[in-house]
């Protein structure tokens, strides 16, 4: 048990003593508590150390490229490292697909390089070493046809030291393929775009282009032809137009107006080309641009019309020179325009209608026209004349060549009406009397008529041949005489085809071609008006040939018994 009385003893006796040793043990509490808490401080700074160290490793393996480093030893201190070591990233043999990883030499790297490459590289490198120069280029990998950019650095310490040289390594195919491609892409446009210039300069016509501000921004070579001195860049940064021969702007105002309408506008125009005037046409048609119909744009063309001025000259000349032969004809014509407006007529049309001249020259429409005609009784009577009318007028844009029809009025007379395209557009209407023709041609017909019935009714057989040595005609006592097939006499055989299938009527007595050749000579020569031939049959036939009036030639066969006297 411990003497508190010693103790006190003790102290009172020495309290130097006590009190120094008081302050020792209190020293060394002291410092292994100092000792204590910088130990636990260098622990912490040594985990965030390696925790930073382990963050800055994985970042770099986390990076895009890969890359290879040399690692100098500390010259400024006593470092045991006294060699340069390699270090080949994990990303670096992902991407050259290195057998032994991370664990691979810079030879190992350089195998997937093509022998020059390889040369190439390793002089990049002496230099970065022995003299820290940096570089950067472009190698293709043999194997895998990779694009892989090289770029050399070396990392000095702030305290100058030399710690590493640093090769990275980026696979850029897939952007250089790209460029490749856009580089392509680019030329095939260009050319394109050449082309297109080119045809666009070689029209034989002024072309060009207008913003949303009616301000040029392209047209072509032959565009500037037009403006003396001025090329294609002074028309574009200038705005210069064509000016007509009133001293104004060709299209700056129709090209305003086509905006303003929304559709293709055009008008003639006056140009001075080498001194003299040229009759042209300003186009301008606006577009929506690049699909934004806030933007609109136009293109405007000039085309030279002056041969086709010249030719609506000249085809006005000749239809005026037409309208009055038309006129001094006796056939009445009339000509309808495009708006169904009476634009000519001559006096037999007025006389044949029996229209009153103040009437025509008033231009009535066509419908008019047929509305006096049916109060006159002077159409041909239908049903329905408002759907006649209106069939009448459509006919206005159906008729595209010349037609003919016939019109038979109330009063008898038949017409025979030509209708037929106007070059101006319309129609030309002529109308001929032909109700004495018709007459004459059916008492004709008539008579014909009589005379084939007549013919169908003889005893005697008759056949007539053309003048083109056709048969024409013959008759049932021709058929019953001959035996002859009526479908071929239908088709209208030949004389000498027709003598022909007589043959079998003749072949016992004598050589068919003397008998063919003798007939032949007595009916076609006419040496006589009557011929006799005697058939196998023991029929005696009499020929009576006649020559008509048209030409044709008529033979009669009259047949007659052989007695046996």
């Amino acid at each position: 048990m411990l003497d508190v009385e010693l103790l006190q003893n003790f102290y009172y006796a020495a309290p130097e003593l006590w009190i120094l040793i008081a302050a020792v043990f209190l020293s060394l509490l002291l410092s292994v508590i100092y000792l204590s808490v910088v130990n636990l401080r260098q622990k912490q700074k040594n985990y965030f150390l390696k925790r930073d160290r382990e963050r800055y490793a994985e970042t770099l393996y986390a990076s895009h490229d890969g890359y290879f480093a040399f690692i100098y030893p500390d010259e400024k201190v006593n470092d045991p490292r006294k060699t340069i070591k390699e270090r080949c990233s994990r990303r670096l043999a992902v991407i050259l697909n290195l057998p032994t990883g991370t664990k691979s030499s810079f030879e190992d790297v350089m195998k997937n390089f093509y022998k020059d490459d390889v040369k190439k590289i390793y002089k990049y490198v002496a230099l970065l070493k022995e003299e820290g120069v940096a570089f950067e280029d472009y190698f293709i990998l043999k194997n895998s046809e990779k694009y892989i950019r090289l770029e050399g650095v070396r990392i000095n310490g702030a305290d100058g030291n030399i710690y590493c040289d640093m090769i990275w390594f980026r696979d850029v195919s897939f952007a250089t393929n790209r460029i490749k491609s856009l580089e392509e892409e680019k030329s095939d446009i260009k050319n394109k775009l050449n082309k297109l210039v080119d045809l666009i300069d070689n029209l034989p016509l002024a072309i060009w282009l207008r913003d949303n501000n009616y301000k040029i921004v392209f047209c072509n070579r032959k565009y500037t032809e037009f403006l003396p001195n001025k090329s294609r860049d002074d028309v574009l940064n200038d705005g210069c137009e064509i000016i007509g021969t009133n001293g104004e702007s060709i299209a700056l105002e129709l090209a305003k107006r086509a905006h303003k309408s929304n559709r293709k506008v055009k008008t003639p125009v006056g140009v001075i080309v080498d001194g003299s005037r040229v009759a042209m046409e300003a186009c301008e048609t606006p577009f929506y641009a690049e699909q934004n119909l806030d933007k609109t744009y136009s293109a405007g063309c000039l085309i030279n019309i002056n041969e086709l001025d010249q030719l609506r000259r000249n085809l006005k000349q000749h239809q005026e020179a037409q309208l009055e032969i038309l006129g001094a004809l006796g056939t009445a014509f009339a000509v309808f325009n495009q708006n169904m407006l009476l634009n000519f007529y001559n006096q037999p049309f007025a006389k044949l209608w029996n229209l009153d001249p103040a009437f025509l020259d008033d231009k009535p429409t066509y419908s008019a026209f047929l509305d006096v005609l049916r109060e006159k009784r002077l159409l041909p009577e239908v049903p329905d004349f408002k759907a006649f009318r209106q069939d009448e007028v459509k006919n206005f844009s159906r008729i595209f060549e010349p037609t003919n029809d016939l019109m038979h009025l109330p009063n008898g007379k038949t017409l025979r009406r030509m209708r037929a395209p106007y070059p101006l557009g319309g129609i030309v209407f002529a109308y001929e009397d032909i109700s004495d023709r018709l007459a004459a041609t059916s008492a004709y017909n008539a008579l014909i008529s009589v005379q084939t019935e007549m013919l169908q009714n003889l005893f005697d057989a008759v056949i007539i041949f053309g003048t083109n040595g056709r048969v024409s005609f013959y008759n049932q006592a021709y058929l019953n005489l001959w035996n002859a097939d009526k479908t071929f006499l239908d088709s209208e055989p030949t004389f000498e085809e027709v003598l022909d299938s007589q043959k079998h009527f003749f072949t016992t007595n004598a050589n068919w071609d003397d008998i063919k050749k003798g007939i032949s000579d007595n009916i076609l020569n006419m040496t006589a008006k009557t011929v006799f031939l005697r058939r196998n049959d023991d029929k005696k036939l009499e020929l009576s040939i006649a020559n008509l009036s048209d030409g044709s030639l008529m033979i009669a066969y009259l047949a007659k018994e052989i007695s046996d006297n």
